[in-house]
């Protein structure tokens, strides 16, 4: 038996606490993100607030969850993962990561969707997962691709980024492939 879906070498992935309120403020209100989010408003601090407290941290009834990346050595947020569009009947949810700017490039995403990927396969017995990345994100499509996620289909013009149309990447990943 596995000691823990939730614990890796580098980072550990856990649930939202209320002193992560600032880290999460700033991740959802980086204008850079809403791109590839579908958000286009800020945040205020009371509705993260609200969030995080009315979270059931319960797939099944918040049909999403997320959790914090921690770096090990020091216990500091390095980012968030989520699951999002969690549908219990057909298996299935969609992934999305983000690590912050300073964070980059040291592993720590690819690790964070390994453990969430082992939790969400091998424990709750998902089917299938999903995410949507632009094709110019090259960095995160080789994480996700060295995850065992493939491509399955892109999507033409899907965002408008600053007033210009990107292809997004459909990538999905089957249980047990």
């Amino acid at each position: 038996m596995k000691a823990s879906f939730f614990a890796g070498e580098s980072v550990h992935l856990r649930a939202m606490e209320p002193e992560d309120l600032d880290m999460m403020y700033a991740i959802e209100n980086d204008p850079e993100l809403w791109d590839v989010s579908n958000f286009s408003v800020p945040y205020s601090k009371y509705v993260l607030k609200e969030y995080i407290a009315n979270s059931q941290y319960d797939m099944f009834a918040d049909k999403q969850l997320r959790m914090m990346v921690v770096r090990n050595t020091d216990n500091e947020v390095v980012g968030t993962i989520d699951i999002t569009d969690f549908a219990p009947l057909h298996h299935r949810g969609e992934v999305g990561i983000s690590i912050l700017r300073e964070h980059r490039g040291q592993g720590y995403g690819k690790e964070a969707l390994s453990l969430l990927c082992s939790y969400l396969f091998d424990f709750l017995r998902l089917h299938q997962l999903t995410a949507h990345i632009a094709r110019d994100n090259e960095q995160s499509l080789r994480m996700f691709k060295s995850c065992g996620f493939v491509e399955c289909g892109v999507l033409k013009e899907w965002w408008c980024v600053k007033g210009m149309f990107k292809d997004v990447v459909l990538l999905q990943r089957l249980a047990f492939n």
